[in-house]
């Protein structure tokens, strides 16, 4: 018998592919080995079809599927061979990042690397993730922004440039690896609804280039926006009032969301599409495993409506997660979508579009109802909400997170306040005025941020430390209240990391870092309090953990490190397993209840300062006999008093489990 010659799949086997598409990407594969170019073909055959609906919106999508799969063939044609593995293995283990050992933090680079060491920086200090179980480190918006102020790093100037003061994309790739060969997976931030007015398209368009003028909304005078006016919110109305901004150099009116410097892209133009992809495939193949794809929500505008969650949207994502699987399916997408529950679940994909878009989405109502859940001391409210919010397609994940760097807006639905007979406008102005510490018997040091006079709207900044009380109780040298204090971070946390899918520490909360009182000596900072809760990571605080065991540092960093190893142990915590939250019988505690073919789990969590009795009755309903369970948060059965009730301290949580 002879050797075996490797067949190349034909492309004729896609319909529709443009003649000219099919022979461009046969000469980029042309150098690749056999095996390489059939693994490409039978990757554009599996996601062909989504790749062509998603792209549905515009007029021609077979032509431009057929620039994309170009694109594709290109990046996959220079993807390291390392990455080509690790292509091999995340599509042999397509659950990766379901699994619970899968364990996220997130942090600044600048604020989390020593001083001046920049993304090579973050690699030296890569014992503190694998100390704390991190498998996944988001790293804010690193890409070249615009000079500030720049939101943060969300105004891009460059895609394909790291911020110079903290590297280069070679040192880019480099972190990656490190990061890799140490199981951590490193995800990044992708700004898709705007770029910097300092970036090369708007440059172009200012200079009068027709094709560049239309990478945006460019309008000669107000009639259309104003007729688009009429139904948008303000995203800053404090310090960036309206919708659209006047530039001179364009001499028209240019659709500007978030910041005036900030502009939108038309994303009805398919060249906006293609040069987009081609930004996601290019840092895949830098070795970025996860994408947040920020401010998606906004990417689709439609007159007469508030220019969010459009159905577009979700079509578009679709066929950007096609190309990303097709030349780089180790990749992962992240939808950056603060938005209500009934808008959330899109993002992971419904209908048509299910499991199709992107692979994890921010569980922002659980972080909401976390803190409303303290302040309240009820967990009715949080009960019900969450318990709506429909099922997410199995093969995806939630991030779940008790804080990140942004603001915290109070999204409580006033059907799901009105459903338990709260009034959803005056618990929103409680939480926020208890959060600022604007109410009797408030434990919180957070700050007003972007109050909307019109609407009442008040959004609130401050580090989970101090909004869940560390800092008062320090200046009142009030040990109870600590104890209190530091008993409702972990609980925070224990909610956190075993609601399932990728649980995210924001950095410093590890240690119960406090808000910064510096924060606005910088500049550019001056005017955005969030920078109170981005304070840099005291590693003088990290490295003396061990030597003042009883501080509010060491405890809570002690105590997390013992839930993540905890939850690594879990199978019933992978992500494909839903969560059911119910009341428990019990005032102030949290039921929630996971089915998962190895037997029911069962997490409890008290929510206030007391102690609290769950009848024994509620948790053998749920699957499980209180005399023969295991809490895997103590390593101990839980105490069952004489009364046949599961007792819990104040703040305690329980992960209980059949023995």
């Amino acid at each position: 018998m002879g050797p075996v010659t490797a067949v190349t799949p034909s492309p004729v086997s896609l319909p529709d592919l443009p003649v000219a598409s099919a022979r461009a990407v046969g000469e980029r594969l042309a150098p690749l080995p056999a095996h390489r170019r059939t693994t490409f073909w039978l990757r554009a055959r599996r996601w062909w079809d989504d790749l062509v609906t998603g792209l549905e919106v515009y007029a021609d999508p077979h032509t431009v599927a057929g620039r994309l799969l170009e694109l594709a063939a290109a990046a996959y044609a220079g993807r390291a061979d390392d990455l080509h593995v690790l292509d091999e293995q995340r599509l042999l283990e397509p659950d990766w990042f379901q699994r619970p050992d899968m364990v996220g933090y997130a942090a600044y680079t600048e604020r989390y690397a020593a001083s001046g060491t920049g993304l090579p920086g973050v690699a030296e200090r890569v014992d503190h993730l694998r100390d704390l179980g991190v498998t996944y480190l988001h790293l804010m918006p690193l890409l070249e922004p615009r000079p500030a102020p720049n939101d943060g790093g969300y105004a891009v100037a460059d895609y394909r440039s790291v911020r110079p003061d903290l590297g280069t994309m070679d040192d880019l790739r480099d972190l990656a690896a490190t990061l890799r060969a140490n199981r951590v997976s490193l995800c990044l931030d992708l700004v898709l609804n705007h770029v910097a007015q300092e970036h090369e398209w708007a440059v172009a368009a200012r200079s009068g280039d027709p094709h560049y003028r239309d990478y945006f909304y460019v309008y000669a005078d107000r009639t259309e926006p104003d007729a688009f006016e009429a139904t948008l919110p303000e995203v800053f109305p404090d310090f960036a009032p309206g919708n659209f901004t006047w530039d001179e150099e364009l001499s028209a009116w240019v659709w500007t969301t978030f910041n005036a410097y900030q502009w939108d892209l038309n994303w009805a133009n398919p060249d906006v599409f293609c040069e987009m992809a081609d930004v996601i495939l290019n840092l895949a193949n830098h070795g970025v495993e996860v994408l947040r794809l920020d401010a998606i929500a906004f990417t689709w505008k439609r007159k007469g409506t508030n220019c969010q969650n459009q159905p577009e949207v979700h079509q578009l994502t679709q066929a950007l997660r096609a190309v990303a699987r097709i030349a780089a399916p180790a990749l992962v997408f992240k939808a950056e979508a603060i938005v209500g529950p009934d808008d959330l679940v899109h993002y992971l994909g419904r209908g048509v579009h299910h499991g199709k878009v992107s692979d994890l989405a921010y569980h922002n109502s659980l972080m909401v109802q976390i803190w409303s859940m303290l302040a309240s001391r009820d967990v009715t409210l949080a009960a019900h909400a969450l318990a709506r919010i429909p099922a997410i397609p199995s093969t995806t994940a939630w991030i779940t997170y008790l804080r990140c760097h942004d603001d915290i807006g109070w999204a409580i639905d006033d059907g799901d306040a009105a459903a338990v007979q709260l009034n959803g406008y005056e618990h929103r102005g409680f939480l926020s005025r208890f959060y600022t510490g604007d109410f009797e018997g408030s434990f919180a040091d957070g700050l007003v941020f972007q109050h909307n006079l019109a609407t009442g709207d008040m959004r609130v900044s401050g580090s989970a430390a101090s909004l869940a009380g560390v800092g008062r109780a320090l200046r009142d040298g009030d040990r109870g209240r600590l104890d209190d204090a530091v008993g409702r971070l972990l609980l925070g946390h224990a909610l956190v990391l075993g609601w399932g899918g990728i649980p995210v520490i924001w950095s410093g909360d590890e240690i119960a870092a406090l808000n910064d009182p510096h924060w606005d000596e910088v500049a550019e900072h001056a005017e955005d309090n969030r920078w109170a809760h981005r304070p840099a990571l005291d590693w003088d605080v990290v490295d003396a953990l061990a030597d003042d065991p009883g501080s509010p540092a060491a405890r809570v960093c002690r105590g997390l490190r013992a839930m993540v190893r905890a939850r690594a142990s879990l199978p019933h915590l992978h992500a494909s397993v839903s969560a059911h939250p119910l009341p428990t019988g019990a005032p102030g505690v949290l039921g929630v209840v996971r089915q998962h073919p190895l037997g029911a789990m069962v997490g409890i969590y008290n929510v206030t300062e007391h102690d609290r009795y769950v009848p024994a009755w509620w948790l053998a309903a749920q699957g499980l006999d209180p005399h023969a369970v295991l809490d895997h948060l103590t390593g101990a059965p839980p105490p069952v008093t004489e009364y046949d009730d599961l007792r819990l301290a104040a703040y305690q949580a329980m992960w209980l489990t059949a023995r």
